[in-house]
């Protein structure tokens, strides 16, 4: 290969890269965006400006006034907590997606929010958990969103399970746990039933301040172990297992950890939003159609889209019918599924 050719592989390659990293930095411009947005609406009318004027000087002090104290106590966690979440479930679902080499398997086709459905159901219809106060419905909803987890991990362990195999089984757990939980709220009473229900559907409403801390930190862990994991991933995407182990990668042992860190992501999220959907599934394979499948480019880009598509659609919830405030679960599905099915008809060549 002579020097010309050597420099026009090296611009492609450059551009390829720029085109990932510029990808990147629209979806991170976009949530500084749409949060300064969505920390304006509300009954009390404060302009953009004046939010993003508001959150750095509440940064270095407490608020000290009414509007700093709406915008910082009241709109932020909630905003917060919309681009943690979108954040964590999208890079859940890229890289069980990943994995499983399988653009159907998110941590949800997996049973995780139906297992953390009926922990919840238990803990509002049955008032019964292993742990009592105000957080006794998270702790049940996160307990159980690990059962199913440690199931596939076991099939995996044991049988030697298959990717497939660990998608069947998760869909199998999927309609088991729905069903429990369909019989718990056939014999509860009105109320509990609605509220369950309610969790169910997916809600940012009772984001706080206090919660914040340990969702991020489950975040910003897990994102580190699954972004150590991306050259892994990338050579099984691309080469196949046996190629993968003739390089030293051990497909099953990666396989094993990367479901484990998404189950434990997802399972800690959705513990205090309820479940959202359409999140781990429509993210990643938007950030694939537009950057590929390089997961050194991929899981970043599919963690900030994620984080802007949640928040975003919790921005719609807010005002779409206000004052009333829609599930933020209502809105992913009402637009996540056309969406996503108008960009698979509209693509022009093939991105799995």
């Amino acid at each position: 290969m002579d020097a010309t050719e050597l420099l026009r592989v090296k611009e492609e390659y450059e551009r390829y890269v720029g085109k990932k990293i510029l990808f990147i930095i629209f979806t991170l411009v976009l949530i500084v965006v749409v949060a300064g947005i969505s920390a304006t609406l509300g009954s009390y009318p404060i302009s953009v400006p004046e939010v993003y004027s508001i959150i750095l000087k509440c940064l270095i002090s407490h608020p000290k006034n009414t509007k700093e104290a709406i915008v910082w106590n009241l709109r932020m966690p909630r905003i917060l907590l919309a681009i943690i979440a979108g954040a964590g479930l999208a890079s859940s679902g890229a890289m069980t997606q990943g994995i499983l080499r399988n653009p159907l398997a998110t941590p949800y086709t997996l049973g995780i929010s139906s297992a953390a459905g009926l922990g919840a159901a238990v803990a509002i219809i049955l008032s019964k958990g292993i742990f009592v106060g105000k957080y006794v419905i998270v702790c049940n909803a996160f307990l159980f969103s690990l059962i199913p987890t440690f199931v596939i991990l076991a099939l995996a362990r044991v049988k030697g399970a298959t990717p497939e195999t660990m998608i069947l089984a998760g869909i199998a757990m999927m309609y088991i746990f729905s069903a429990i939980t369909t019989i718990l709220m056939y014999f509860a009473e009105p109320e509990a039933v609605k509220s369950a229900y309610f969790w169910m559907m997916g809600d940012l409403g009772k984001a706080s301040w206090e919660m914040i801390p340990a969702i991020f930190v489950s975040l910003l862990i897990c994102f580190i172990l699954l972004m150590w994991k991306t050259w892994d991933i990338n050579v099984m995407m691309t080469a196949g297992d046996e190629v993968a182990k003739s390089l030293g990668v051990n497909p099953e042992r990666e396989r094993i950890f990367i479901m484990l860190v998404s189950a434990f992501l997802t399972a800690s999220i959705i513990s205090f939003t309820g479940t959202i959907g359409f999140i781990c599934l429509v993210a990643p394979h938007i950030c694939r159609m537009v950057i590929g499948g390089d997961y050194r480019y991929l899981l970043p880009a599919s963690a900030l889209f994620g984080g802007a598509l949640l928040l975003t659609c919790d921005t719609i919830a807010r005002t779409i019918l206000a004052p009333v405030i829609l599930p933020v679960g209502v809105v992913t599905n009402c637009l996540g599924g056309p969406m996503f099915l108008y960009l698979l008809i509209r693509r022009k060549k093939e991105y799995w």
